[in-house]
């Protein structure tokens, strides 16, 4: 057995079959760890109802081959002794896969996240699919813009002015796209905000219509007559928006007017007539019922009441329901509806 004595790059062959035993060992070990870890984790992750064992599931089932050789690779050097500038390379070799691991594993926290937050999303809102895709895709390439000047930094490399430039020419292109970027930024608000989803009835302005697509740069809306109208979302958000979908109730005032040769029992009649009319509505909840004020040609009333309903077609064929009953009560009471009269005295003289 004397020639296991034999040295190759300063250590026997002895150390480096024991190098070797140790690298199979430790690779096949981790490799069944990690099996078993995302065995069970996953058996545990089906029988809770919160995330974190999900996402721990998700970010080990994304380790890598290399990871696991490079660790092994590590504990079978420490039976053999290495040159220093060979054990200075493989130290740095082994940071550099350790630090690509890291950035696969937030890489893979953020498809997960990404993921999740876009099935809770599509439930609520189908239009935050496209912003939160883009979201997933700045986080990566900002997250791998990181890894790869950690590998940069650890190779050696002075970083210091590379990230100086790529701040000033950052500032150039933002400025360069800072209509782009206000879109962009304020789609992330309408998303996270939801000021107004898709189906949404909305008044911007003079414009009104329902709510298509709300994407990146704008925001689409299928007006009353029929054509699409395309807003950015930076100037959409800076305007006043009326969401009449998110109405639970619809305020209605309305008035009409009485002819001046109706008699004081018949006004003080009208307010009950006109209270029990809008009671007897089944979507329709009674506010005040009061003589107005003495106009030119009539004696003015005025009504508020709330729908129970934000349709504007259900307001309708309310109101309607409202002004048959008003007009055949009034018929049946001999109280007559003023329109413009105008009555002139002729005084004759001698």
């Amino acid at each position: 057995m004397d020639f296991l004595q034999n040295s190759y790059l300063g250590n026997s062959l002895q150390d480096w079959l024991i190098a070797v035993c140790i690298f199979v060992l430790s690779f096949a070990v981790l490799k069944i760890v990690l099996g078993l870890l995302i065995s069970r984790l996953s058996r545990l992750a089906e029988m809770t109802a919160h995330e974190y064992d999900d996402l721990l599931v998700a970010m080990l089932k994304n380790t890598k081959l290399m990871a696991l050789v490079a660790c092994s690779a590590y504990l079978s050097s420490m039976v053999v002794v290495l040159k220093p500038g060979l054990a200075n390379m493989g130290g740095k070799a082994v940071m550099l896969v350790l630090i690509l691991q890291s950035g696969f594993w937030a890489s893979s926290g953020i498809s997960f996240w990404l993921q999740r937050t876009m099935q809770r999303r599509m439930e609520q809102d189908r239009s935050s699919a496209t912003t939160i895709g883009f979201l997933g895709f700045v986080a990566r390439v900002c997250l791998w813009v990181v890894v790869l000047l950690l590998l940069l930094g650890n190779l050696g490399v002075n970083i210091t002015g590379l990230v100086a430039g790529l701040g000033i020419g950052g500032i150039a292109v933002a400025l360069a796209v800072q209509n782009i970027l206000g879109d962009l930024l304020a789609s992330l608000s309408i998303v996270l905000d939801k000021p107004f989803v898709i189906g949404d009835f909305i008044v911007v302005d003079n414009l009104a219509g329902t709510i298509e697509h709300i994407g990146l740069k704008t925001t689409r809306i299928r007006s009353l007559s029929g054509e699409q109208l395309i807003l950015s979302n930076n100037d959409l958000l800076k305007s006043r928006v009326h969401n009449y979908k998110r109405m639970s109730e619809r305020r209605i005032v309305f008035g009409f007017g009485v002819v001046y040769q109706t008699s004081l029992e018949q006004l003080q009649r009208i307010k009950a007539l006109v209270s029990d009319i809008i009671r007897a509505q089944e979507n329709a909840r009674l506010d005040r019922v009061h003589f107005k004020n003495y106009g030119d040609s009539s004696l003015n009333f005025e009504v508020v009441y709330f729908v129970k309903n934000s349709d504007y077609t259900a307001y309708m064929d309310l109101q309607e329901e409202i002004n048959l009953a008003m007009f055949k009560a009034f018929g049946q009471e001999g109280i007559e509806f003023a329109y413009p009269t105008q009555t002139i005295f002729v005084q004759q003289s001698g």
